[in-house]
């Protein structure tokens, strides 16, 4: 979710922020003033700023000046704006003066946009981990990974820089699917047997059969002590103490086939796999008390099954 906006106004009445355009002459000077702002909760970095400046604009230069810790921008130059490697703290801002004279030939209308973009993802190691075997979830707890292996029904132990430390750590499990870390302990989801069961990080069986009833149990997420477990068959989020008590076994309702389940801070974002229509997967936000925040917040996904929240993404 893109955190980066972008303002613009002019100094002949023009402005992106209320829609208001100016009247400008050709042979006029003019300054526009491009405010670029990181109103997210986590910082961005590498962004690319752009102000392609018309043709109809001569003459042009520019100054930029930060607030909130905001590096990598070009403090001043001439031409067109085209920043590639802007870093932004939360709360930062760089602004941008340009000033320009419009040629004298000038005719029709005069149209400047302002752009910011964020980063694309880039590829580490599309290869981290090989031969795993259906994997579905996946928690860290230190440097190390915890797999879940649904065709073999195992969890594997991983370093984070791909090393195995234990490809079996636990067998026995009943198609595992979802799993989570609190302290020392894994709590794994087992889809076909309907459980939750309970094991340290070493392995060892804390309680097989924790929480048990559930229906194709698939995702779980962890917050405030109490663990979140969606329920693809009968779509629902249920919520249950990580001692296996039962706090509201339907929290939510209504879900389609929901799956993946991550907390940012009070809320759940669940991931709803199926749909009558091919791309009608979504994500859907709720407050960890069930409230419907918003059921449709991200569209349009094709089949989603994992989710993870990182800062304010």
């Amino acid at each position: 979710m893109l955190s980066l906006t972008v303002q613009t106004t002019d100094s002949v009445g023009g402005s992106s922020v209320s829609g208001a355009t100016g009247s400008a002459a050709p042979g006029q000077a003019i300054k526009y003033t491009v405010v670029v702002t990181n109103a997210g909760t986590s910082a961005v970095t590498g962004a690319t700023v752009a102000d392609s400046l018309p043709s109809s604009l001569t003459g042009a230069t520019y100054t930029a000046t930060q607030t909130g810790g905001a590096t990598g921008y070009t403090a001043s130059g001439s031409g067109s704006v085209d920043d590639t490697a802007v870093n932004f703290p939360a709360g930062s801002t760089v602004t941008y003066t340009i000033s320009a004279t419009i040629s004298s030939t000038a005719t029709g209308t005069l149209s400047n946009t302002a752009t910011v973009s964020e980063p694309a993802a880039a590829t580490v190691n599309s290869s981290l981990v090989t031969g795993l075997n259906t994997p579905w979830g996946i928690a860290i707890s230190g440097s190390d990974l915890f797999v879940t292996n649904g065709s073999t029904d195992e969890i594997g132990e991983y370093t984070t820089s791909g090393s195995a430390v234990n490809v079996a750590l636990i067998t026995g499990l009943s198609d595992p699917t979802g799993i989570v870390v609190s302290g020392g302990d894994l709590f794994i989801a087992n889809a076909a047997s309907g459980t939750l069961g309970e094991y340290t990080t070493s392995g060892t069986v804390v309680n097989a059969s924790l929480i048990t009833g559930l229906s194709d149990p698939i995702g779980i997420a962890l917050s405030g002590g109490n663990l979140f477990v969606t329920s693809g068959d009968n779509g629902t989020i249920g919520e249950y103490t990580t001692s296996g008590t039962t706090v509201n076994a339907s929290l939510v309702t209504g879900l389609n086939n929901p799956a993946g389940i991550a907390v940012s801070g009070g809320d759940l974002f669940v991931a709803e796999s199926l749909s009558s229509v091919i791309g009608g997967g979504t994500i859907g936000e709720y407050t960890t008390a069930g409230a419907v925040v918003n059921a449709s917040l991200v569209k349009g996904l094709y089949g989603p099954e994992g989710l993870v929240t990182s800062g304010g993404n």
